[in-house]
């Protein structure tokens, strides 16, 4: 089992260290090897994703990634940037589909903004497809403008586009991963105003017509934004479009009490698969030891599950977190009064003892 260890930017390199502890104390064997990825790799390499290291990511197992960015790095032009990385990595390894689960434990019902009755029990999983839509888009770029309301002046655009093979493989993920669970899929779009979503919600109609098991709905995107808060129990498999799924997943994690306990895998047609926190480097807090890992050892749990053949050490790490939660142990995103306040590696320690 080869895995690819990817810490990047920020906090990256204090929450990824701590996930590596836990995946070491299980007493496995894993092939572990580490490389740059993001601002590191640009300030090392000129790039931030070098070649050394993609060709790492595509030999690998998979990839137990951490988060690349940072405000420095900012005024680079857009292909050097430590963004690009993980796009880069989402394209050349074909990672198309990304679940995101939201989960909401028990433990942290009063971490959440919402009302506990809203919010406990809640289970989500968003699937979001990962490679195509408004991101990856072609044409994309800056130009003087010929037409519209400023003709001469200087504008931006990019291109909103899905063909029909990328919508049917993402749509029969998201209705297999409802069998698996409460059997209902919410597809969300944005069909009445782009056509790009028209389509989408034509295909994943013709789709579910081989998975009649399963309950489809169909919702606008703005709807399913003010339905997350309203009524969160209401959805169980969530699939849309790259840009809404990366909106929509932020907002679920606030569900649960922090974007912090929010783990994320994304995979491609092979099982290989990159594993990352929802979260980004916050370059506010790097170096001060309060990160919360437990965003990455979720994802190495995930990890273990879908690419490593792994699913008892997956449920150990699962359970091995929340029995750290139920001693009261907290990081200061989901700290609250009565709880006891612990920092980025005490609470990676608490994890591996728990293990134990």
């Amino acid at each position: 089992m080869k895995i690819a260890v990817l810490p990047g930017d920020g906090i990256g390199t204090e929450i990824v260290a701590e996930a590596v502890n836990v995946l070491n104390a299980l007493g496995l064997k894993f092939e572990m090897e580490h490389a740059l990825v993001g601002g590191a790799a640009f300030d090392a390499h000129g790039h931030p994703l070098p070649e050394s290291t993609l060709k790492l990511a595509m030999a690998s197992d998979a990839v137990l990634f951490g988060a690349v960015g940072d405000w420095k790095y900012d005024k680079l032009d857009r292909p050097l940037r430590p963004e690009q990385a993980i796009l880069g990595l989402r394209k050349h390894m074909g990672l198309f589909a990304n679940f995101r689960p939201a989960i909401c434990y028990e433990q942290l019902v009063g971490a959440s903004s919402l009302k506990p009755e809203l919010i406990s029990g809640l289970d989500i999983l968003i699937i979001r497809e990962l490679t195509g839509d408004i991101y990856f888009g072609q044409p994309r770029g800056r130009r003087t403008a010929v037409d519209g309301h400023f003709p001469g002046t200087e504008e931006a655009f990019d291109t909103m586009r899905y063909s029909k093979p990328e919508i049917e493989r993402i749509a029969h993920v998201a209705f297999q991963a409802a069998r698996k669970r409460n059997k209902k899929v919410t597809s969300v779009d944005k069909a009445n105003v782009l056509e790009t979503f028209q389509f989408w919600k034509d295909v994943v109609t013709e789709v579910h017509a081989q998975y009649p098991d399963v309950e489809l709905q169909h919702m606008y995107v703005d709807n399913a934004a003010m339905q997350l808060v309203k009524a969160p129990k209401a959805f169980d498999v969530v699939v849309t479009g790259n840009m809404f799924g990366d909106i929509l997943s932020d907002e679920a994690s606030m569900l649960t009490g922090s974007i912090g306990m929010l783990p994320s895998a994304s995979l491609n047609a092979k099982g290989q698969g990159l594993y990352e926190p929802s979260h980004g480097s916050a370059p506010d807090i790097a170096g001060k030891g309060v990160a919360n890992p437990l965003a990455t050892i979720l994802s190495a749990a995930m990890m273990l599950r879908f690419s490593l053949n792994q699913p008892d050490a997956a449920d150990r790490i699962e359970a091995a977190v929340q029995k750290v939660l139920a001693q009261g142990l907290r990081t200061p995103d989901i700290y609250s009064e009565g709880t006891t306040k612990v920092g980025t590696a005490e609470m990676g320690a608490a994890v591996v003892k728990a293990l134990a």
